[in-house]
């Protein structure tokens, strides 16, 4: 097959539709010109779906019920994971890809390419899988993870990460690596995420309210910033169980006036909020069970709203930003270099921050393109279908 514009893949995602998984969306809306079909772990019904989808998690036939006490251990055994289909839903997939004809699957996330791998081979069909975080970081401390990806791999036809973190963690930690392994971020929009006029004093976050973006150490850090800059604001946005400790912070610090917490935004929201933000901030770290980054999204629209980033040294932030260049890192747990480093920048002229945020924007333009990286996606899949 010459033509990329005739290819055809199948998306593998564990639930549809989740709006925070932009990427996700995108690539079943955009590859190879939106020329999908996908198949889901469970429908929510927060979108309308049609025939180009396929719900995986049905109820089971009589003949399935007496097949599962069979079937559902040597799954967990073999393949290190019981969802992997079989008899009349296994069947109804089989159909369903019959009729579909997809050249390619890409599974997104390394625990829905466990589920589909073996009948991916089966099927002659050639698959992908992406990891972007805790696929390759905390799952991994699960003994049949472990066991699924080293069942999984071989039967790849390739791999791909947003950051070379978790192709090392899983080959570190899982002891599984693929020939055909690449990098390909998840990117952003650089035409959408442009920069706009910055509000002077403004620090934004975006992520879920959990440990690994300790945001309750974020905003001890504001405190310090806004005693020396009077006037400045911080945003966070994100939901999840830190999210109401984050607000009874706020108010035993006294920060109502300065700190918002709107919970979850749609992401016209959150664009609209960063490209006026002069700082990002965010302090990534690896949780007590294991979970990292990838290489955050939110870090990359970021740098694309031209915002002076102060963050970590995690995951895959070291391979997007350049201290001192492009942003500010610190050590994991380091508060007081993080805090200083907020002080810092928020001391600094609209110049000065406006200069970093070029910097910043020019990386993001040359290496954040989401459309460039998802041509890159779409050829890297393409050659395995034409060889």
């Amino acid at each position: 097959m010459n033509d990329i514009s005739q290819i055809k893949a199948c998306v593998a995602v564990a639930d549809y539709y989740i709006a925070g998984q932009t990427f996700v969306n995108r690539h079943i809306e955009k590859l190879y010109g939106g020329n999908t079909c996908v198949v889901a772990g469970r429908f929510n019904g927060k979108r309308p779906v049609d025939a180009r989808f396929f719900e995986r998690r049905q109820a089971l036939s009589l003949g399935d019920k007496v097949l599962a006490p069979v079937v559902l251990p040597w799954n967990w055994a073999v393949l290190g994971t019981e969802r992997v289909p079989y008899g009349s839903v296994k069947a109804r997939l089989v159909a369903f890809l019959k009729e579909q004809k997809p050249d390619v699957i890409l599974s997104e996330f390394g625990t829905q390419g466990v589920v589909l791998a073996p009948l991916a081979q089966a099927m002659g069909i050639p698959m992908f899988c992406y990891f972007r975080g805790s696929d390759a970081s905390s799952r991994l401390s699960h003994s049949h993870v472990r066991r699924a990806y080293r069942h999984m791999f071989p039967r790849l036809t390739g791999v791909i990460a947003v950051s070379q973190f978790l192709l090392d963690n899983l080959e570190a930690k899982a002891g599984v690596r693929h020939d055909n392994a690449v990098v390909i971020p998840s990117g952003v929009d650089v035409r959408w995420f442009t920069p706009g006029a910055k509000v002077p004093g403004s620090a934004m976050a975006v992520g879920r309210m959990v440990e690994k973006k300790a945001p309750l150490m974020t905003i001890r850090a504001f405190a310090e910033a806004l005693k020396a800059t009077p006037g400045a604001t911080l945003t966070m946005v994100g939901s999840g169980e830190l999210l109401e400790p984050a607000r009874a912070l706020v108010r035993d610090l006294g920060l109502e006036g300065a700190v918002h917490l709107p919970g979850s935004l749609p992401h016209d929201q959150v664009r609209d909020l960063m490209v006026r933000s002069e700082l990002f901030v965010q302090h990534s770290l690896t949780a007590r069970n294991g979970n990292t980054e990838g290489l955050p999204t939110a870090i990359q629209e970021a740098m694309a709203a031209g915002c002076v980033c102060v963050t970590t040294r995690h995951a895959g932030i070291p391979e997007a930003l350049e201290h001192g260049v492009t942003g500010f890192m610190v050590p994991e747990h380091d508060e007081a270099g993080y805090t200083r480093h907020m002080v810092d920048v928020m001391g600094w002229s609209a110049d000065d921050k406006a200069a970093m945020g070029a910097q910043a924007r020019l990386v993001a333009e040359e290496r954040f393109d989401n459309a460039v990286l998802l041509a890159k996606l779409e050829a890297h899949m393409a050659r395995a279908v034409r060889d």
